[in-house]
């Protein structure tokens, strides 16, 4: 009762599933073998109608093309029940891969909120400001590093002053130059 209420569970219904198919390939293999007998025993009364025309009774070859004529009608409706069949399994077929891609859908999304929840838009400020933080002391700390140091330092210091007092004495400095002719 529990189960037409709330519906069978999955690898139930994926095992009934693929027992109908069986039933179904069954049901058809039977089928075209029965197809198979028919379609001789039409062939045999046509025979037998040829038979009794050469033996020219005309009464048993009408009565063997007409018993030839119900086995063609069996042999349609056995046709037409084969073609259901395979409607059938084309249908469950179908309904199988749908179930399955919407349960991968489902699984999908259950992964993808768990990682949401996982990860909250505060918690990416904070790593952003934290990763900020990291990137300017590994900024100062490489800025430290390639300062010169001792003479050196006081080279370019010296030279940074001459080159100024350059600029300036030839009117270089931004502001102080124009172009004449």
């Amino acid at each position: 009762m529990f189960n037409r209420i709330f519906g069978k569970p999955k690898e139930q219904a994926n095992a009934s599933a693929l027992a109908t198919l069986d039933k179904l390939n069954e049901t058809l293999d039977m089928l075209e073998k029965k197809e198979k007998v028919l379609e001789k025993k039409a062939a045999a009364e046509l025979e037998r109608a040829k038979d009794f025309s050469k033996a020219k009774n005309k009464r048993a070859a009408i009565q063997s093309l007409k018993r030839k004529k119900l086995y063609e009608q069996q042999i349609e409706q056995l046709g037409n029940f084969q073609l259901r069949i395979h409607d059938q399994m084309i249908m469950l077929e179908a309904a199988k891969a749908t179930t399955e891609t919407v349960d991968a859908l489902r699984t999908g999304a259950a992964a993808m909120k768990a990682m949401q929840k996982a990860t909250n838009i505060d918690d990416v400020d904070k790593t952003m400001d934290e990763i900020n933080e990291q990137t300017e002391n590994m900024k100062q700390i490489q800025d430290a590093l390639s300062a010169p140091l001792g003479a050196s330092a006081d080279f370019d210091e010296a030279n940074s002053k001459v080159a100024a007092r350059c600029r300036r004495a030839t009117g270089l400095e931004l502001g102080w130059f124009t172009m004449k002719r």
